[in-house]
């Protein structure tokens, strides 16, 4: 469905960014997952990827950044940047490349402040919202649900300083889409339902390029699950023609939040 044939629930604007990066040791590449504390409300013990809800100042300093562009885009941008630099100390989409050092400084002033901006305007920084490129959206029809916005960056190489935030996650680390699925199918990371289909959908590309192109061929209209039942089992599936190679999975084997 289209965002204007959501239904109007009261619901929740976040962003989620899946991060690129090149594999130190060759092959394919990877994507930086989150693993979230197990007393977190949403998701709790689940791998994710970085991001969270959307802040009001996310939306003042998207209007202020790009007052032309679509402003839920726009924000969900800056917020997904500002939280994979809250929860990771991963400073992304910007027009310069930052240091190991100076992004963990910027990362304690940002919690400090608890906003973007003073850290861009300390630090000199600039952001290229453009480098975050929409991918999917997401937003079940429930009151209190996350209206998603999941957009793609590329690092552009494997030497990279993370550090978990040990509040809202205990564990960060980088793998391949398809290593993410075995690691998952063992037993050995837990995924709810939409990171799981975003997580297939990424494993048909060999890089980020190809990610992009994907993604460039699909519409970004909301999506959304449903129940149905398949021979006597209730099943939770979402609609065809979006580019996700697997449309749903039993309800009794679904983590969904």
């Amino acid at each position: 469905m289209s965002d204007a044939d959501t239904p109007r629930f009261k619901v929740i604007p976040a962003a989620t960014v899946v991060i690129f990066r090149n594999c130190p040791a060759g092959g394919p590449p990877e994507l930086l997952m989150v693993q979230r504390s197990k007393e977190m409300r949403f998701a709790g013990g689940a791998a994710v990827f970085p991001g969270g809800r959307i802040d009001p100042a996310d939306r003042e300093l998207a209007q202020r950044l790009a007052p032309d562009a679509d402003p839920l885009v726009a924000a969900a941008r800056v917020g997904g940047i500002r939280e994979t630099l809250e929860e990771t100390g991963l400073a992304i989409a910007l027009t310069r490349p930052v240091s190991g050092s100076e992004a963990s400084d910027a990362r304690a002033m940002l919690l400090e402040q608890g906003a973007l901006a003073p850290v861009l305007e300390q630090f000199g920084w600039q952001l290229a919202l453009e480098r975050l490129l929409p991918f999917a959206h997401w937003c079940p029809p429930a009151d209190g649900a996350f209206d998603t916005r999941f957009f793609l960056t590329d690092l552009g190489t494997g030497a990279v300083d993370i550090a978990v935030d040990a509040t809202e996650n205990t564990r960060l680390f980088w793998s391949s889409a398809k290593e993410s699925l075995r690691m998952a199918a063992e037993g050995e990371i837990k995924l709810i339902f939409p990171t799981k289909r975003n997580v297939e959908r990424l494993a048909l590309s060999a890089s980020f390029e190809e990610a992009c192109a994907h993604a460039a061929q699909f519409p970004l209209d909301v999506l959304s699950a449903r129940r149905e039942v398949r021979d006597g089992e209730d099943w939770l599936v979402m609609p065809d023609g979006y580019g996700y190679p697997v449309l749903g999975e039993p309800l009794r084997v679904v983590r969904r939040g």
